[in-house]
């Protein structure tokens, strides 16, 4: 478990609230749970806005009398004030990042995601998946003012490219959903992806899939995600206790040496503080 709690104390709470350039948007506590097997929590009420993200595994979640089941590529965003109950599934438990947060354009923000439900599936996207990597790095610097700035802006603007992401329906007819590509190796990132599998995913044959990624990209598919494994461990790395060879069975990779060999020839090595 990764978690980081009040950011501060009560006190410094209430002094950045007041701050012109964070009293907008603020985080509050946020976290990182991987297969958080018995994970569960149950509130009549509370005074700030949550933010839930599953990228594997399953659970649970009651709003109201409203029950819902939640799975990976979901986010669940919950206004003040509303009595809820969640939990892991007890066979496929979740991998959740978890965020409180608040401010003066918390509700606006919330409002403009323009949802019909406390539950939306956006899929695991590698883009709010590093923003959310990157809201964890305040608990290096929790009680700097200009780290903490730096987190209130990133929290806005993730806010804002869900509400983005809300809008969005299928693709645009001729185009390939890119966002949904790079959703499917997120969620299989963790293990392995057949590129049959991932071709499907946009409805091409895996001949056009390989010729267009590789003019969207640059790269292969397969290099592609690699690298996308590659900045997770580093991440993993930097910001968890775990050691190579955990990381490596996490990312799916049962030779250590192997891994590390492509751990530290990769380019993504030297992004090790970005990601």
């Amino acid at each position: 478990e990764i978690s980081l709690g009040l950011v501060g104390s009560e006190m410094c709470i209430r002094d950045r609230g007041k701050h012109p350039l964070s009293e907008a948007l603020y985080p509050l506590a946020m976290g990182y749970y991987p297969r958080a097997q018995g994970h569960r929590m149950a509130r009549p009420q509370h005074d700030n806005y949550l933010m839930i993200y599953c990228v594997d595994g399953a659970g649970q979640l009651e709003c109201g009398e409203r029950h819902y089941r939640i799975r990976s590529g979901d986010l669940i965003l919950l206004p003040k004030g509303i009595a809820h109950r969640y939990e892991a599934d007890r066979k496929h438990p979740w991998t959740i990042y978890w965020l409180h947060f608040n401010g003066r354009l918390a509700e606006t923000l919330c409002q403009h995601c323009g949802l019909s439900s406390p539950r939306f599936h956006i899929g695991v996207q590698a883009r709010v998946v590093r923003v959310f990597d990157g809201l964890s790095e305040l608990r290096r610097g929790a009680y700097q003012l200009a780290e903490f700035i730096q987190g209130c802006h990133q929290l806005q603007a993730l806010l804002s490219y869900i509400a983005l992401l809300a809008r969005q329906g299928q693709s645009d007819h001729g185009n390939l959903d890119w966002a949904r590509v790079r959703a499917t190796m997120q969620e299989h990132i963790h293990g392995q992806l057949r590129l049959d599998a991932l071709a499907a995913s946009v409805n091409v044959s895996k001949y056009h899939f390989i010729k267009k990624f590789k003019a969207w990209s640059g790269q292969s598919p397969i290099q592609y995600f690699i690298h996308m494994k590659v900045q997770r461990a580093c991440y993993l790395l930097d910001s968890t206790t775990m050691s190579v060879k955990e990381v490596s069975s996490a990312l799916g990779y049962d030779d250590v040496y192997y891994f590390s060999c492509l751990l530290y020839t990769s380019d993504a090595a030297d992004d090790l503080l970005c990601v």
